[in-house]
């Protein structure tokens, strides 16, 4: 079976922020909060697509797709009709495009005890 991946939760990002910020983790916390249920609300709100840049981070998208009108159940060969949807897409911008194209090299993250795991607690 394959590793463990490290999950990173809000709370690490908040801190990340408070950290460079200079800030009380309560406040980074508060603006974390609501700029994630803005981009959130701006999302669901797409009637039907949005495209949200952010220069320098990425693209979030809501587009639609196309109907399948012969789609089919492989257990019982029914074939039905799945009707066109939305769904998300994230496109990032350069910078973190040209470093997650990098090959990989044997490095691990490591997360801060007190981030990961205190807070599951």
């Amino acid at each position: 079976m394959g590793e463990k991946v490290a999950t990173l939760v809000k709370k690490d990002v908040s801190r990340r922020v408070a950290a460079r910020m200079g800030a009380r983790l309560e406040d980074s916390e508060t603006w974390v909060t609501e700029v994630l249920e803005v981009l959130a609300d701006m999302l669901m709100e797409a009637d039907p697509e949005i495209r949200i840049e952010l220069r320098g981070f990425g693209v979030l998208e809501v587009k639609k797709t196309r109907a399948k009108p012969k789609a089919r159940n492989p257990k019982t060969n029914e074939t039905f009709f799945v009707p066109s949807r939305r769904k998300t897409h994230f496109r990032p911008g350069k910078r973190i495009r040209e470093r997650l194209h990098r090959p990989l090299r044997e490095l691990r993250y490591s997360i801060p005890e007190s981030s990961a795991d205190a807070d599951r607690g």
